[in-house]
C-alpha cells in the first residue's frame, strides 16, 4: 500500500468527520441564533419599559416619602394638641379645685355668720315659725 493510498484515506476521515461537524454543528448554530433573537427582543422590550418603570418607582418613592414628611408634621401637631389639651385641663382643674375651696369658705362663713347672728338673737323655743336653719341644709 502506497502512502497515496493512506492520504486518500485519511482525507475521506477527514471529510467525514467535517461533514458530522457540521451536522452536529448547523442546529446548534440555528438554536443559538434562535436564542440570540429572543434576547434581542427582550432586551428591547426592557430598554422601552424599563425607563418609565423605574422613573414611576422614583415617583412613587418621592411621594411615600412626601406622605412620610407629612404624616410626621401631623403627629407632632396632634401630640402639641394633646400637650394643649392636658395644659388646658390642668388649669380646668385648679379652677375647680379654687371654686371648691372658695364655696366651703364661702359656706362656712356664711354658717359662721348664721350662727353669730342667731346667738345674738333672744332665744325663741318656737323654731319652726322662723326660717329654716342653715345648719340643717
Amino acid at each position: 500500500m502506497t502512502p497515496i493510498f493512506w492520504l486518500g484515506i485519511s482525507f475521506l476521515f477527514v471529510a467525514a468527520s467535517l461533514s458530522v461537524l457540521l451536522w452536529v454543528a448547523v442546529p446548534a448554530v440555528q438554536e443559538l441564533a434562535r436564542t440570540a433573537r429572543s434576547a434581542q427582543r427582550l432586551l428591547d422590550m426592557l430598554a422601552r419599559e424599563l425607563p418609565p418603570t423605574l422613573e414611576a418607582m422614583r415617583l412613587t418613592g418621592l411621594e411615600v416619602s412626601e406622605l412620610t414628611d407629612e404624616m410626621s408634621e401631623s403627629v407632632r401637631s396632634a401630640g402639641s394638641v394633646v400637650k394643649q389639651l392636658d395644659a388646658g385641663l390642668q388649669g380646668v382643674r385648679k379652677q375647680a379645685t379654687n371654686a371648691q375651696r372658695t364655696t366651703r369658705s364661702l359656706t362656712a362663713g356664711v354658717k359662721a355668720a348664721w350662727r353669730s347672728l342667731h346667738a345674738s338673737q333672744p332665744s325663741t323655743n318656737n323654731r319652726s315659725s322662723s326660717a329654716p336653719d342653715l345648719e340643717d341644709c
